[in-house]
């Protein structure tokens, strides 16, 4: 199986104020050193956990593209990106070529540990359904899909992501219970990024 990282970072950030991505970690995560944008943060742990990722990015977003380059991820513009989550979803599993499984992530949450990542990419690797992190019994992020829902993946619009082809998947999804805090907590406003340091 092989597995790719879809990192979601084409949202304009508008209930932080925008520019959200490019905003400033308050403290380390899992090695990244603070000061480093948040969304760069959750590319380099994609990265450091899959090693193959997409970002996806908005039209002439130069600075962001060029940032997550830099910190290992294929980068695509999705000329759709203004219709939402979904949207930007399908561009980067379209991105992603021959990959037979994908980890999708979302930029605004530079919390998550690599070792998170990579153990639900191990239980992708194991049951090839839909695997979904939780903490607590709250499901959170990455969720990794297996090669059946590719087609699905790239039919998705609108804003709701993912979430369709989860909820008409059944019994095919399997939760992971994890202890990582970072599966549930992302950064929408800036007093989310202030309590990321606690």
């Amino acid at each position: 199986m092989t597995i790719a990282g879809v990192l979601l970072a084409a949202g304009a950030g508008a209930r932080f104020g925008g520019n959200k991505l490019q905003a400033p970690l308050p403290a380390p995560s899992h090695g990244v050193p603070a000061g480093t944008p948040i969304g760069v943060a959750a590319c380099l742990h994609l990265v450091a956990a899959l090693g193959n990722v997409v970002a996806v990015v908005r039209p002439g977003d130069r600075a962001l593209a060029a940032a997550l380059r830099d910190a290992g991820a294929r980068v695509v513009e999705c000329p759709r990106s203004h219709e939402g989550m979904g949207a930007s979803l399908a561009c980067g599993v379209a991105a992603a070529g021959d990959a037979t499984g994908w980890i999708v992530a979302l930029a605004d949450m530079p919390l998550i540990a690599p070792a998170t990542i990579a153990q639900v990419a191990q239980r992708l690797a194991e049951t090839q359904g839909i695997v979904i992190p939780a903490l607590d019994g709250r499901r959170g992020h990455p969720v990794g899909f297996g090669a059946s829902w590719r087609g699905a993946l790239l039919e998705s619009s609108g804003d709701v992501g993912a979430r369709q082809v989860i909820e008409s998947a059944g019994v095919a999804v399997l939760t992971l219970a994890v202890v990582d805090r970072g599966v549930v907590r992302d950064i929408d406003s800036p007093q989310d990024l202030a309590d990321a340091s606690g």
